[in-house]
């Protein structure tokens, strides 16, 4: 086939019609001039949001440290305050738009890791030092840093008796904390808004407005407030005595770099980077801000890399994420590691329904560990993998990200499949056995790039010795809300099996999926309007052209009703993103005056009942005890403190929170201003929501075919790979 990656370049064109998926033709124009060659495809960040057009990058930690706002549609300017300076008046911390399900917005920009080849600053060189220290014996790890794990682990034969899971967890999410009348007090003379309360009490405890006293600056860790509103705080409480030398500030400082670095899908960040970061934000002494974050257990510091080998990284994390992955990486070595069930499978690999099947069957009868990678067609191997295992008499289970990828399992023939957080609460699925694992002997994940490090953790931690695990999902798309790249990081350590599907998807829209993935933006043949482009030329007529499609065009045209065509954009600020379409399509589709805090019955809704995981809905009704939805068929009622937070329209989404989900119709929406936030694993994730038709209103010009071609996602940093890889004997 002839490839013509310019085809969707958006040149200057006259506006569609209104009709436009009947008169637009999806053919594409020739590439242009100069185009440049596509790239092979690469590990793919769902984090990564290029603001900039070239010149210099920022550090990791500058690139967290600037996150906020809405992307590359809405982005906040830089903060222009001097954290240091006493004069003027204290800035007033205002609690920012969450973040949904992640990465889309700006406060999720991926980081590169940083420092790598350069000359090790003085923290760097002390800190080594340290290390050397804690492996000789002269000094005890607990004085600097948590030592990795042991190499190697044998395996367990008796696990020992665990609790029995919690109850599962009531529908809906839990109310904020009521603040006491002291917090309030304390905000106020810090120059808080009484709405930061609630918050900064869930977060900070009981005795909130005590801890805020004594550390002012503990402020920055409640969501939406930003360093400079946290010195503002300070300054206000402490008065004179605020200074940007504050230890406290430079504790807070840490944490908070790291906690930005974890939004953007890191697990750790390198030394030099926070350094650097450190530096900008006025604190006089970087290195030993970071000897002081360890000292006072605030961040962890690891080792990276053998001393013998130049350079040497250390890398800092927060306990939570560092503990996670050591934990994954132990829990899927002891999976290697342990003796497995016997049974006969070369009977199921004989029956199995492809190669791609069979071969999956084979490795999953040899190993306990393995993963599956393919499309959406390949779907049906892990499927049938299930059966077979079933057949054997085996207890086996396929989960999925979402209810829609439960849904596309039951219609491959795995009825009683479940999502990962059904499975964990104990909703779905088989239950537990009495030590309090998983009741099940092969588990196989769907959907896994999408898999934060501390969900896999948990789930595989939950799993018995001898329980087989096939992780399996497509590894073009955008990586897991959450920090980590699990998948991405079992595959490169080649710790185990490694099957690759050969069963390509079928179609027009397979077609251009799978070349998008390859980074080449083909030409494809659309007899069915599969495929059909709208160039606009401003944001405002992007709006305009996707309301007519989502409410006119697509339905007529191909008999696919509104309420399943689903809307996918970059950000959620700026002229076309999630708020403005939102607000459009509400006008046209469900004009109410939002009496339920802003929404109305028949609302399309995209709930969030945790981060990373998105769920549509629609509104029912609302009462005393909350908003009302009906999420595919299950009620949920969400508290009204926790509406705000967790329910935001949903006819538009971002492709972070439509990742795992597909709809009969997409219309993904590239307005000129999102051009420079476009990389190939959205555009891969975006398109391939669509199950029959995808409409492409399009105007970012050559910005599309130069993503796809050139601008793989950029890396995360994490330590999975590199704590898997001594554990376990690389597969051939």
């Amino acid at each position: 086939m002839t490839n013509h990656r310019g085809h969707l370049a958006g040149e200057a064109a006259a506006p569609a019609p209104a009709d436009e998926v009947t008169e637009t033709k999806p053919a594409t124009p020739a590439p242009q001039a100069g185009e440049p060659a596509a790239e092979p495809a690469g590990d793919e960040d769902g984090g990564a949001r290029a603001r900039t057009g070239g010149g210099e990058k920022p550090s990791p930690a500058a690139e967290a440290g600037d996150a906020a706002g809405d992307g590359p549609q809405g982005t906040e300017p830089a903060a222009a305050a001097d954290a240091g300076a006493p004069s003027g008046p204290p800035a007033t911390p205002a609690p920012a738009a969450p973040d949904d399900t992640a990465p889309d917005d700006a406060s999720a920009d991926a980081l590169e890791a940083a420092g790598g080849g350069k000359p090790r600053s003085a923290v760097a060189e002390a800190l080594a030092a340290a290390v050397r220290a804690v492996e000789s014996g002269e000094r005890s790890a607990a004085e600097f840093f948590t030592e990795p794990k042991p190499a190697a682990r044998p395996a367990r034969p008796v696990r020992p008796a665990r609790p029995a899971p919690p109850a599962p967890p009531v529908r809906g999410a839990a109310p904020i904390v009521a603040p006491s009348a002291a917090l309030v007090e304390v905000l106020a003379a810090g120059g808080a808004p009484e709405q930061l309360a609630p918050r900064a009490a869930e977060v900070l405890g009981e005795h909130a407005a005590e801890a805020l006293r004594e550390d002012p600056w503990l402020l920055l860790g409640v969501p939406g407030v930003r360093p400079e509103q946290a010195d503002g705080f300070a300054r206000a409480l402490l008065g004179p005595e605020c200074g940007p030398g504050d230890e406290r500030r430079a504790r807070a400082l840490v944490v908070w770099l790291l906690e930005r670095a974890a939004l953007a899908g890191h697990t750790v960040l390198d030394a030099a980077a926070l350094s650097t970061e450190l530096g900008r934000r006025d604190v006089p002494d970087p290195d030993e801000a970071l000897r002081g974050a360890i000292a006072e257990g605030a961040a962890l510091v690891f080792q990276e890399g053998d001393e013998t080998e130049e350079p040497v990284s250390l890398l800092f994390g927060l306990d939570r994420y560092a503990m996670a992955e050591e934990s994954l990486a132990d829990g899927l070595a002891r999976l290697l590691a342990a003796p497995l069930p016997e049974a006969d499978w070369t009977a199921a690999a004989e029956a199995a329904p492809s190669p791609s099947a069979a071969e999956l069957v084979r490795a999953v009868a040899a190993a306990g560990l393995v993963t599956h990678s393919g499309g959406e067609a390949a779907r049906a191997e892990p499927a049938a993998l299930v059966e077979a295992a079933a057949g054997l008499g085996l207890r086996a289970c396929a989960a999925a990200h979402t209810e829609d990828g439960r849904r596309r399992l039951a219609e491959l023939g795995v009825e009683d499949a479940v999502t990962v957080s059904g499975l964990l609460s104990g909703r779905q699925g088989p239950g537990r056995d009495e030590d309090g694992t998983l009741a099940l002997d092969v588990l196989a994940v769907l959907d896994a790039p999408q898999l934060d490090v501390e969900t896999a953790a948990l789930l595989v931690e939950s799993l018995a010795d001898g329980t087989r695990l096939v992780l399996s999902g497509d590894p073009a798309v955008l990586w897991s809300a959450g920090p980590g790249r699990v998948f991405a990081d079992v595959v490169a350590a080649r710790a185990c099996p490694a099957v690759v599907s050969r069963t390509p998807d079928a179609g027009p829209l397979g077609e251009l999926v799978s070349g998008v993935g390859i980074g080449e933006l083909n030409q494809v043949d659309a007899p069915g309007k599969e495929v059909v482009i709208v160039p606009v030329r401003d944001p405002g007529e992007a709006v305009h052209r996707t309301v007519q499609l989502v409410a006119d065009s697509v339905p007529r045209a191909l008999g696919v009703p509104a309420a399943q065509t689903q809307v996918i954009t970059p950000g959620h600020g700026g002229p076309a993103g999630t708020r403005a379409l939102n607000a459009a399509l509400k006008e046209r589709l469900n004009p109410g005056p939002g009496r339920f805090g802003g929404f109305d019955p028949g609302d399309r809704v995209a709930y969030v009942p945790a981060p990373g995981r998105m769920v549509p809905g629609t509104v029912v009704s609302a009462d005393a005890e909350g908003l009302r939805l009906d999420c595919a068929g299950t009620p949920v009622v969400v508290p009204p403190g926790r509406v705000g937070e967790d329910v935001r329209h949903g006819w538009a989404v971002t492709a972070h929170q439509a990742a795992g989900t597909r709809w009969p119709a997409a219309v993904v929406v590239l307005p000129g201003d999102a051009a420079a936030s476009l990389t190939r694993a959205w555009v891969y994730t975006a398109f391939s929501r669509a199950e029959r038709h995808l409409s492409v209103v399009h105007g970012v010009d050559q910005a599309l075919p130069r993503a796809v071609a050139e601008v793989p996602a950029k890396d995360r940093t994490t330590r999975l790979r590199a704590l898997l890889r001594p554990r376990s004997t690389p597969e051939g």
